[in-house]
């Protein structure tokens, strides 16, 4: 395997690190904190509460400088379309994220915790989750599209190996 091929196959694997922990939030965290907000919510606030924020802001340069890296290596190669569609399709997903999805998620969990369950904060909370979904939908289609990509990666296809 050449060192491009490797940095490819990095950049798969950060991005599917990406998924699943996007996964994981929709099976173990999502379901809990949507249910019942403000009640829900305790699990963010306070000084032990749940703060995805350094796992996010750690993984998604690693996996844009990765996407970028793949880009510039293949790019007079048959794998070429397939990193670049992805790298595009997360920088539009990133974009929609930090205007909408951060800012949203911030003011639903951020809310001050109290005993009655807001009728306002549960229908958002599900609108958040419901394209958050979509979000994640997209982003598994993108990997697929990378890791076919990386199939793509013979020696035969570029004469640089």
């Amino acid at each position: 395997m050449s060192f491009k091929t490797l940095i490819y196959a990095l950049a798969c694997l950060s991005f599917s690190v990406v998924i699943g922990a996007a996964v994981y939030e929709h099976v173990a965290v999502v379901p809990n904190w949507k249910v019942a907000p403000p009640v829900s919510l305790s699990m963010f606030q306070g000084e032990y509460g749940l703060n995805p924020a350094p796992f996010w802001i750690a993984i998604h340069p690693v996996t844009l400088v990765l996407l970028l890296a793949s880009i510039l290596f293949f790019w007079k190669t048959e794998s070429k379309k397939y990193v670049l569609i992805t790298g595009i399709g997360y920088l539009i997903v990133l974009i929609i994220t930090f205007i909408f999805f951060v800012p949203e998620l911030i003011a639903i969990t951020q809310t001050t915790f109290g005993q009655q369950v807001d009728p306002s904060l549960i229908k958002r909370a599900k609108l958040w989750e419901t394209l958050s979904l979509v979000r994640l939908s997209f982003l598994i289609i993108l990997a697929i599209v990378a890791l076919i990509g990386l199939t793509k990666c013979r020696p035969h296809h570029d004469a640089s190996y």
